[in-house]
């Protein structure tokens, strides 16, 4: 009898350690349990820790509450400016209510993959080529509200979204490359450009300085050969006066004045010559016959009176003569610069001025 009782109780507690454990349940602390009791959601969630169910009735379904780190396949798309893009992203979430994440959805990791490629095909389309590479926290943000409202639904939160890496064609990176090369050599002339007027602005400021004092010009020009003998090499400097071009230029001035007066001196006397052939072809023309018939003879003390006319004619004529030669002289004058005064101190020593006139009579 004892024996029997001893059997039983063995027995008895060898089934109770095998119940115990096929019912002992341990639940991790970033875990959550969902039990099952034949096949309807138990009244609450099992918290971390030791559980007990009940065995072939209850079934524990643990599901992880930590963050989940998931990659995006990358996505190809051509964005709203036709320009064929491949974009991955990464996507961070996680379970806020185990019950929802059992039994509304049968598989939430797979749910989420799905829903973010979607989206990030979806935004894509949307979006603009600059948005992408450079706006890509707003489209962050839409990202991650286009998959946080259908997720709360399952009991997942999406954390955040983040667009890691903007894939371009080979023929798009080489003109981005020309524009951004072109963007910046406009830069760089525009700075130039500005360097150089206040470059203008300073120099103008110190030649009017050095204006003022002619000597300060040379004290810089000695600076400079002192600067560029100072380094070895074989450059010779030869200091060239400016005043030395100022008087080359001058007697330029002087030498086209006096051709230019020699021209209009040379052309005055052939107008002059001309004038006294024609006075010369007029006083041998045939004479007028006197009232009783014969030719009239001028006076030993005069000239007659058609010898008066002819005269006055041809003192007229000179005088026209003379008044077209000054015209063109002075004209000849003020298309060389400079001769005016150059012919006034060459002509007033000795007095031609005052005797032009009488030299043309």
């Amino acid at each position: 009898m004892l024996e029997e009782l001893v059997t039983a109780g063995v027995a008895v507690g060898c089934a109770g350690l095998v119940y115990l454990m096929a019912a002992a349940r341990v639940i991790k602390q970033y875990e959550r349990g969902v039990v099952l009791r034949l096949g309807r959601l138990a009244s609450e969630v099992r918290p971390p820790g030791f559980t007990m169910i009940i065995p072939a009735v209850d079934r524990l379904r643990k599901v992880n509450m930590q963050i989940v780190t998931m990659p995006v396949p990358a996505q190809e798309g051509i964005t709203r400016d036709n320009v064929t893009v491949r974009v991955d992203a990464v996507v961070y979430f996680k379970v806020v209510d185990a019950a929802d994440a059992v039994i509304r959805v049968e598989d939430y990791r797979f749910a989420v993959s799905q829903m973010a490629q979607t989206s990030l095909r979806s935004i894509i389309g949307k979006s603009e080529l600059d948005d992408l590479l450079s706006n890509r926290e707003k489209l962050n943000q839409g990202l991650e509200l286009m998959m946080d409202s259908p997720a709360i639904g399952w009991g997942v939160t999406v954390d955040r979204v983040e667009i890691k890496d903007v894939s371009l064609p080979e023929t798009m990176k080489r003109s981005m490359a020309r524009q951004a090369e072109a963007t910046r050599d406009r830069r760089a002339r525009v700075i130039n450009a500005d360097a150089e007027l206040q470059a203008s602005k300073k120099l103008a400021e110190a030649a009017a300085a050095m204006s003022d004092q002619p000597a300060a010009l040379q004290l810089r020009l000695l600076q400079t050969v002192v600067a560029v003998a100072a380094e070895k090499n074989s450059t010779l400097v030869l200091p060239f006066p400016v005043e030395l071009l100022r008087f080359l230029e001058r007697s330029g001035l002087q030498a086209q004045a006096q051709t230019a007066q020699t021209e209009a001196e040379q052309r005055r006397r052939a107008e002059s010559d001309g004038a006294g052939a024609q006075g010369a072809g007029a006083d041998d023309g045939p004479r007028t016959p006197d009232a009783d018939g014969g030719p009239r003879t001028p006076d030993a003390g005069g000239v007659d009176d058609i010898g008066d006319i002819d005269g006055v004619a041809d003192l007229g004529r000179v005088s026209d003569l003379d008044r077209v030669s000054d015209v063109d002289r002075d004209a000849d004058v003020d298309r060389v610069p400079g001769a005016e005064e150059a012919l006034d101190t060459q002509e007033a020593p000795d007095g031609h001025n005052a005797g032009r006139g009488a030299e043309r009579g």
